[in-house]
């Protein structure tokens, strides 16, 4: 998997530049991650212009930042701040599976296009895409982007593995990404490629001269393990290749820049930048803009995700639930705290969901509307199996709330639950308005002995959330919690819990970019006091005091702070002694995000994530994202440190600044228990010093389980996974579980006998329902317990269904006429005059149909006939202030065709003007259209 086409790990992933251990072997200036985001920040860049200039609104970012690109691209909204937070989660997403290509599959030629795999590492994208663009379908967006870093690493490695640039081509080879074009010229295994270079190492013209005059496709041999290879074949080059030594000796990589290949590396460079935008361009036509946008990110931060109880008792938390969804709905609307989609999931016994998901306000209205309590009894729910739904269906970092009066059945899945959490960094708070002392806990005469509210307090306090446990009349004094997180950029700036409670004091700073400061305390039996940076103070039994109001409603104390209070370091001094949480929350732009990372070695060695618990006794490691206000510029990170949520130790990390706002954390001794991530820094804007703090738990586990997914799955097939349990503990028989969101039949060993410091390989097998759509996401976790249950780890993995692609053929698109009167050489005077072009187009004779017909790139009018059609007429209609269009229909099979056309303004006379057929078609782009006979005309 050899490396980006310049010689990368993910860790230069956002990391423009930085440390020599980051920077491309050679010194080249180019990675895999910096060829995918100047790409995808440019597709990011136009689609947003083209849905702005639709809208006729302006679109003018501040800046080339990413807080800058989405404050200008979700447009001037009347109030709320503007997070970037999800935005850059996804480019880390796509990068850091783009760099793991190198660990995962680091001996395969056909994801790195080594060794003349040229069908194989063809059929590796297009498979690929097809998944993505399926997932997008169902709006899978997560799996749509690992999938899609890993085709990019491929796409990628040709144009720095093959010969395509030394035979003088500067645009890319669009057969890679048509499986209905044909991999031609290829140089068969029997012909010689390369001659050999005297010197050992790399030299210039080592490819034969007929190879080069007959442009002859080849790619260079890699051989990790063994040196041999077909005589007179090029190879990779580099120490980790064995087979370079071999006659002929050398290689054709452009990994990395050289002073043999200084052209050829800075034209694979280009090439492979202009093909990631090609491919970037076929899944924007397949996804729609709008889609393309929440796919890469881009979209309001606020989620509303609900899981509700629905048994008989529930009518009264039902109708609380519908009022705050409305209320958030009609009170939010048209700002950037209007949430970006809606997520309900409902649960009695033994059902559970489905979950319903929408973008659409009103949906979310008739579903909850449609809610009715019934059944249940006095028996336990499926609770946790419908926030598992949740969990696995809704965003990374969603604010999700469980509304039950009952204990959980599924008592079973808590330890999924809490691995789900930990791998989405979703935050679940409970309203239990039960007695909380195992109301309905029996269960045809068994009482249960394991579940109770403190499993929903345990998983509140993991994710970061609260478990208010309060009446059922004092509901909707409650609810306040959900409208005050339901909100764009919320951020937490302090969080602590208790258990058993003391006396305690917790500092924390405010800045000024905070706004909506709120306090929440759960607990009993409890007193605080609340002082600010000028020593006014103010109690809990001080409803409407000088720093805030307090309100109380069962066990929880919510505090909102006034809007005039000062900046500067804060205390809450608390006192109890029983079990307690603290919690302090505000809006701001300002913002991290992290994730554990660990080394890998390899031809090119890099980081990559961590799916579960970090290993123990062993440096805790991360990658951490820094956002501003004005783009990472506006920010100075003094220190990130993980520090125990439930004691008092804190431990500093060493700082490796990468630019950008992306920071390589180091954490020689990692906390013992429990802990978070804390990051304190200056706010350059207001010169104001801020802290910020995850809420996720996490330890570390002297246990690791690993597994690679390399393929998607099909509808009515088995689906093997092979994965290894490691251990730096004692060894023994490991129970091994697994389960998945969809409920697929599983065959998994129930354990696996590791030794002691080694390790076991198992497979499980998945079963694929045949009826299963294409497009679903599947969510599995599988978790290793050592012997004794003294310690545990789990891996998360995403896996997509797809089905087999038979129709390759984009739709063709044929001009029948443009007609108008002419266009004015002045612009001034363009809106009184018009055009028109009409077009025909098919899907061919064994085509799957054309689905969808849209415009882009031109502000006018479309219409067409019925798309059931065999052929299509549409009819563009346009003034002539927007003189380009370009036409997108994708048929069934998610095949994109394009045809762009352009008019010229009439330079001439009017006279001679209007005696001239001077409107002229232009195809600019053949790339995922039809063919060129079809489009000239």
């Amino acid at each position: 998997m050899m490396s980006p086409v310049l010689g990368m790990s993910f860790l230069a992933l956002v990391l423009s530049g930085g440390a020599w251990a980051f920077a491309p072997i050679g010194g080249g200036a180019s990675t895999h991650v910096s060829i995918t985001e100047k790409a995808v920040l440019q597709k990011v860049t136009e689609v947003c212009r083209a849905i702005a200039e639709s809208e006729g609104r302006d679109f003018t970012p501040t800046g080339n930042s990413a807080e800058e690109l989405v404050q200008a691209c979700l447009g001037p909204k009347a109030t709320g701040e503007v997070s970037a937070a999800k935005f850059k989660s996804a480019l880390n997403e796509i990068y850091i599976q783009n760099g793991q290509v190198d660990r995962d599959f680091v001996n395969s030629p056909a994801h790195h296009f080594n060794s003349e795999a040229f069908a194989l590492g063809r059929r590796l994208i297009t498979d690929g895409v097809a998944s993505i663009k399926a997932n997008i379908q169902k709006e899978n967006f997560l799996a749509a982007r690992e999938t899609l870093g890993r085709v990019l690493h491929t796409l990628q490695d040709f144009y720095s593995h093959s010969n395509w640039v030394d035979l003088g081509y500067t645009e890319p080879y669009a057969n890679l990404i048509r499986p209905d074009l044909p991999l031609e010229n290829l140089a068969d295994v029997k012909t010689p490629t390369c001659s050999d270079c005297a010197n050992g190492g790399f030299c210039s013209n080592s490819i034969l001269p007929n190879i080069l005059n007959e442009k002859k496709l080849t790619s260079g041999y890699m051989g990790i393990l063994s040196s041999a290879k077909p005589k007179g074949k090029c190879s990779h080059g580099g120490a980790a290749d064995l087979t370079s030594s071999k006659a002929p000796r050398g290689g054709i990589s452009k990994d990395e820049r050289r002073s043999d290949n200084v052209a050829l590396h800075t034209a694979a460079v280009t090439v492979a930048t202009t093909a990631t935008l090609q491919l970037l361009d076929d899944i924007r036509g397949a996804a729609g803009d709008n889609n393309y946008l929440r796919f890469m990110g881009v979209a309001r931060s606020s989620v509303v995700v609900f899981v509700i109880d629905t048994t008989g008792s529930m009518s009264d938390d039902i109708l609380e639930a519908k009022r705050v969804v409305y209320e958030i709905i009609d009170s939010k609307k048209g700002t950037q705290d209007e949430p970006s989609q809606y997520i309900l999931v409902p649960f009695n016994d033994p059902e559970f969901g489905p979950l319903i998901k929408t973008t659409n306000p009103d949906v979310m209205k008739a579903e909850i509307a449609n809610l009715t309590a019934n059944g249940g009894g006095d028996l336990p729910e499926m609770c946790l199996s419908g926030l598992q739904l949740a969990l696995t269906g809704a965003p990374a970092s969603s604010n999700i709330y469980v509304f039950t009066d009952a204990i959980a059945k599924d008592i079973e899945l808590k330890e999924t639950i809490v691995a789900l959490i930990r791998s989405t960094k979703s935050t679940v708070s409970f309203f239990m308005t039960g007695d909380g002392d195992g109301a309905r806990r029996r269960r045809r005469g068994v009482e249960s002995s394991e579940a109770t509210f403190e499993t929903y307090k345990d998983l509140a306090l993991a994710s970061g959330g609260q478990a208010i446990s309060v009446t059922k009349e004092n509901l909707p004094q409650a609810t306040d919690v959900i409208i005050d997180s339901s909100t764009s950029a919320l951020v937490i700036v302090l969080q602590r819990a208790r258990n058993p409670g003391r006396a305690e004091t917790f500092s924390f700073l405010l800045d000024e970019s905070l706004n909506n400061i709120t306090i929440y305390i759960t607990g009993k039996s409890l007193t605080f006091t609340l002082k600010n940076p000028a020593g006014v103070t103010q109690k809990q039994n001080e409803a409407n005091g000088k720093l805030g109001t307090v309100q109380t409603v069962g066990n929880l104390y919510r505090v909102r702070l006034a809007t005039d209070n000062p900046t500067g370091l804060w205390e809450i001094s608390m006192n109890s002694n029983q079990p307690y949480t603290l919690k302090v929350t505000g809006q701001s732009t300002i913002a991290f995000i992290y994730n554990f990372v660990e080394t890998f070695d390899g031809p090119h060695p890099g980081y990559a994530l961590i799916s579960g618990r970090p290993q123990a006794g062993m440096p805790a490691m991360l990658l951490v994202s820094v956002l501003g206000r004005k783009g990472p510029a506006s920010v100075k990170v003094a220190d990130i440190a993980l520090v125990t949520v439930s004691g008092s130790e804190v431990v500093g990390g060493t700082l490796e600044d990468m630019g950008n706002g992306d920071f390589l954390v180091t954490v020689t001794k990692v906390p013992a228990g429990e802990f978070v991530v804390l990051l304190n820094g200056t706010d350059v804007v207001s010169s104001t010093v801020f802290q910020r703090q995850s809420t996720t738990q996490m330890s570390v586990s002297k246990v690791t389980i690993k597994a690679v997914v390399d393929r998607s799955m099909e509808p009515g097939k088995p689906f093997t996974l092979p994965f290894t349990v490691m251990t730096d503990a004692t060894g023994g028989s490991y129970k091994i579980s697994a389960r998945n969101d969809r409920d697929f039949k599983m065959n998994i060993p129930g354990s696996i006998a590791v030794t002691t410091g080694g390790n076991a390989t198992g497979e499980l097998t998945i079963t694929v329902p045949a009826n299963t759509p294409s497009g679903t996401d599947v969510t599995l976790t599988i978790e290793a317990v050592a012997p004794g249950a003294s310690d545990s780890n789990y891996a998360v993995l995403r896996l997509s269904v797809v089905t087999k692609v038979t129709d390759f053929t984009p739709p063709q698109c044929e001009m029948v006429i443009v007609s108008s009167v002419d266009c004015p050489a002045n612009p001034a005077a363009c809106s009184s005059n018009f055009w028109q072009l009409s077009a025909n187009l098919t899907d061919g004779v064994n085509g799957t149909g054309i689905t969808s017909l849209k415009h882009r790139q031109g502000v006018g009018s479309l219409t067409h006939t019925d798309l059931k059609q065999t052929v299509v007429a549409a009819a563009f209609n346009a003034s002539c202030c927007s003189l380009t269009v370009e036409l997108v229909a994708v048929d069934k099979a998610m095949n994109v065709g394009t045809c762009r056309f352009s008019i010229v303004r009439n330079a001439g006379p009017p006279s001679i003007a209007l005696s001239l057929p001077l409107f002229v078609c232009l195809l600019v782009s053949a790339l995922f259209t039809t063919s060129l006979r079809d489009l000239l005309i």
